[in-house]
């Protein structure tokens, strides 16, 4: 076999080795058989080189550890954090047994399995290799989605895609160094695969256009709230791969979807609403049919005396706006002074707009629905100054509850199944023991 070139200068080192060797089969009185002493030598170098390569490795580590460590950088520390000197460092052992190995054999003769050793090691090394590309992509990956990345677009399919295919392009490389064939006659012999590839891969596939088409289109960013007809799924986006959107309830289950569901159908995100500080409320208060009435001089007096908030309203009415009349602020209130319940109408408008509960910036509608077998429904649509769940829950419970104590005061009933009529409304109600 011909001379190959050695990696690392190790023939004195070899040559000490084999020394040794032949020392130890004197002593112990056996012959010195060149199947022998290479089976003997590939034991002791196999132990010798990984025991040197440990041992270099973890120099190697400590010395880039207290290099990094000095410079007291964020990166710096993320970069030990994420492990990326060990495994980029798992490589030295088969280089040192590749130059330990070639001194072992004989030379000028053809042997077979100096030959397989080699290409089982550079595989091996190849592996090694793809272990420290995979780390190094890993942290940019993360040290980008930190930094770069500030509306947490979905790019961790753009990760694994390129993971993959390094992890192919490594895999390739490895196995013609196995078989000792050229690449390029393995992507021709892969060419005939592509159906089942394709097949095999079509998720991975899909999942990476998804990727591509969502982060184009702004469509999902990971921290969103997002909720997928025909799916569990109602709650915040954790993480997005190339297989799988992972989406965290609000009852704290995980439920899994694919991304490109996500593209070919439709779902809804709440991105705007969180950003933009309020979350819309509507709510109907069904308005008893009987107790609404024509207002008289009598009952208005009464009402502006209970609320003289809406003396304002009252007075700044004229014939040409009867339906609707201007109030102090920008924006009009919704009601008239024909019936009770259009006074209340304006009570509640005129509560909604000066509420410190209600975003002052966002549209207030207060109007009545087709009427029903159960009374005039009344429709409340106005946006809660929050987006956190409990406290939208408590603003839009805290202001029906006011419309419903208040609209007695203009004479309504609110809806129930034994709801009064105008005449025991007017009477007051008898005392109980």
């Amino acid at each position: 076999m011909e001379d190959k070139i050695n990696l690392i200068p190790s023939h004195a080192v070899g040559s000490w080795i084999l020394g040794i060797i032949h020392s130890v089969l004197d002593r112990l009185g056996l012959e010195h058989t060149s199947w022998l002493e290479e089976s003997l030598y590939i034991a002791v170098v196999l132990v010798v080189s990984l025991g040197f390569g440990w041992i270099l490795k973890k120099c190697v580590i400590a010395l880039l550890r207290k290099f990094v460590s000095m410079r007291h950088s964020e990166a710096g520390r993320q970069f030990l954090n994420h492990h990326v000197i060990s495994s980029c460092a798992h490589f030295i052992p088969p280089l040192v047994f590749l130059g330990f190995m070639p001194i072992a054999f004989s030379r000028g003769n053809d042997n077979h399995l100096l030959v397989i050793i080699e290409r089982l090691v550079g595989a091996y090394t190849l592996v090694t290799c793809g272990m420290g590309l995979t780390a190094i992509g890993r942290f940019i990956f993360f040290r980008y989605n930190l930094r770069e990345n500030t509306r947490n677009l979905p790019i961790k399919g753009i990760l694994n895609i390129s993971l993959g295919v390094i992890w192919i392009v490594i895999t390739i490389i490895a196995v013609s160094i196995l078989l000792d064939k050229s690449p390029a006659i393995l992507l021709t012999g892969l060419g005939a695969f592509a159906a089942a590839l394709m097949l095999i891969f079509k998720d991975s596939i899909l999942g990476f256009v998804a990727g591509i088409q969502m982060s184009q289109n702004d469509m999902l960013h990971v921290g969103d709230w997002i909720v997928v007809p025909g799916t569990p799924a109602n709650g915040t986006v954790l993480d997005v791969t190339l297989s799988a959107v992972k989406i965290r309830n609000f009852d704290n289950t995980i439920v899994t979807v694919p991304p490109y569901t996500l593209v070919s159908t439709t779902f809804q995100n709440y991105r705007g609403m969180v950003e933009s500080g309020a979350r819309r409320f509507t709510r109907t208060i069904i308005i008893d049919t009987p107790t609404i009435q024509r207002l008289t001089p009598a009952m208005l007096g009464d009402i502006l005396k209970a609320h003289p908030e809406l003396q304002g309203f009252v007075s700044g009415l004229n014939a040409d706006k009867h339906i609707i009349g201007a109030s102090p602020g920008v924006r009009p209130l919704n009601g008239t002074v024909e019936t009770n319940l259009g006074l209340f109408r304006a009570y509640c408008s005129l509560y909604l707009m000066n509420s410190p509960l209600v975003d002052p910036s966002s549209r207030v509608l207060v109007r009545v629905l087709e009427p029903t077998d159960q009374g005039f429904p009344l429709d409340i649509y106005a946006f809660a100054r929050t987006t956190d769940w409990g406290e939208y829950e408590a603003i839009q419970s805290a202001v029906m509850e006011h419309f419903a104590t208040t609209a007695p005061d203009f004479g309504l009933v609110v809806y129930t199944s034994g709801a009064m009529t105008v005449d025991e409304v007017s009477q007051p109600a008898p005392n109980k023991i």
